[in-house]
């Protein structure tokens, strides 16, 4: 049996050479993802981003809400009627006081208030920048209760005191400024009135033209009020002089030493004594204002009451809630607040020194009290310790609260105060009569010469009423006196 066999044909070297094609595999589907799939997951939506996304569009559109609300002035009465129940309780005890802190400006109103007897002991308390007469409200009423008359003021640009002002500046004297007067004065005297002067008076009215133009120019802007140690020395000697104080015991609180300084060391007969209240070595104060004066930092802290209450917590006092901070917040930003404040706090003397001032000899004499928190940190401790060294003949006394402690233990710093006022040997006061006017006395002589004396005496008093018909009408609401 034959066998057959195929032999392979031998391929001819010139042609090109084919590979063996390999035999189709079936994949396994996880093995090698193909395109269309690689699409769909990279399609799907990550919740992540929409959320992230989401939440900055709302924080920005929120900020952007405060910025224009902040811009735009509100009504004063308006403001006032917004106030919480607390605060407009807070202004109907008190009035208000005028006094001109520079000599070409309008009045400015200082809000006061006092609780005690009229006839003890004058105890002044001057705030800290950023704080008012509302966080010594608890102080006051404590210490009117133990028989001292206790006054604190919300310095201008504070609280309730005016915050701004009405100034007359020059307008714009360029291109486009003296184009829109030639245009006014044509209205008003016709094409030909420049010409009509020269032939009248053979010149060309250069003087009556630069006046009117310079009056015209004139125009009325808003402008926050600037606190200096000049200003302040001027309000605080108002402000005692009408309110008949003088001598009064001075409580200086956080900042408000590098202001009065100056007008404590000019003015020695109208200073009993002297309290410090947290009162740093140099100028500076608790709260920090650089806070309130980047954009976006100051929005979110004066927009949101937990986050200003927060600040205080970490800075001032750790006994702010935040219905309390939120009262504060509401003065520190109403009526363009913020701005005083920032303005006031750039005019700090910073080269204040509280040793170089200590060693006066205008002080030596002096009776001092400093009141210092124990417990805030280590490095405010040793702050007390430096201010206490720099006044040697002062009385150093610790307190259990903070930096701003008539929040946390009003009560402990009033008794305080009392012991130390109480202390001192009483003030002597110059009672000086006020003269009856001519056209009075003689009414009063001409009845006693007639015989018809209806009981009428050759001195007279003036009766104030109850309080409240001593309030101005700073908001249109109150009573004027």
């Amino acid at each position: 049996m034959a066998i057959i066999t195929e032999e392979p044909e031998e391929q001819d070297p010139n042609l090109p050479q084919i590979k063996p094609t390999k035999q189709f595999k079936p994949q396994k589907p996880n093995s090698f993802p193909s395109s269309g799939t690689k699409n769909l997951k990279s399609s799907t939506p990550n919740p992540f981003t929409f959320w992230f996304y989401f939440t900055l569009s709302v924080s920005l559109i929120t900020l952007l809400f405060i910025s224009i609300s902040s811009l735009s002035p509100q009504d004063p009465k308006s403001w006032f009627l917004s106030l919480p129940s607390s605060l407009r309780q807070h202004y109907s005890e008190g009035r208000t006081i005028k006094v001109q802190t520079r000599p070409n400006q309008l009045p400015i109103e200082v809000f006061t208030i006092e609780q005690g007897p009229v006839v003890s002991e004058h105890v002044v308390i001057i705030h800290g920048l950023g704080a008012s007469s509302y966080s010594f409200r608890e102080v006051i009423r404590s210490l009117g209760s133990k028989g001292v008359h206790a006054i604190a003021i919300d310095l201008p640009g504070n609280g309730f005191s005016d915050k701004s002002m009405e100034e007359l500046v020059e307008g714009s004297n360029g291109g486009l400024g003296r184009f829109w007067y030639v245009y006014n004065e044509i209205q008003e005297k016709g094409l030909f009135w420049a010409f009509d002067q020269i032939v009248e008076t053979g010149q060309i009215p250069y003087e009556e033209i630069e006046a009117r133009m310079s009056k015209r120019n004139k125009r009325k802007v808003v402008k926050s009020i600037e606190l200096g140690p000049e200003e302040m020395g001027r309000m605080l000697g108002q402000v005692i002089g009408t309110m008949g104080l003088a001598p009064v015991h001075l409580v200086l609180h956080d900042s408000a030493l590098g202001l009065s300084a100056n007008w404590v060391l000019e003015n020695l007969d109208l200073v009993r004594s002297i309290t410090l209240i947290d009162t740093a070595s140099t100028a500076s104060g608790a709260l920090p204002l650089w806070v309130m004066e980047v954009p976006l930092i100051r929005d979110m802290v004066l927009g949101f009451s937990f986050v200003y209450a927060r600040m205080l917590n970490l800075c001032c006092s750790k006994g702010f809630d935040v219905l309390n901070a939120d009262a504060h917040r509401v003065l520190l930003k109403g009526r363009d607040g913020r701005r005083a404040v920032v303005s006031t706090g750039r005019n700090m003397n910073l080269s204040f020194d509280i040793a170089e001032w200590g060693r006066s000899d205008g002080l030596k004499g002096m009776p001092m009290q400093v009141l210092w928190s124990a417990g805030w940190s280590k490095e405010w401790r040793e702050e007390g310790h430096k201010v206490a060294d720099a006044l040697p003949k002062s009385t150093f006394v610790t307190h259990s609260g903070g930096r701003w402690p008539q929040e946390d233990v009003a009560i402990e710093l009033a008794e305080s105060i009392s012991q130390f006022v109480s202390s001192l040997p009483k003030s002597v006061r110059e009672v000086k009569e006020e003269p009856i006017p001519d056209h009075i006395q003689k009414m009063f002589d001409e009845a006693k010469n007639s015989g018809h004396d209806h009981g009428h005496h050759d001195s007279h008093a003036h009766v104030q009423g109850d309080g409240q018909d001593r309030y101005m009408d700073a908001y249109g609401l109150g009573h004027s006196w």
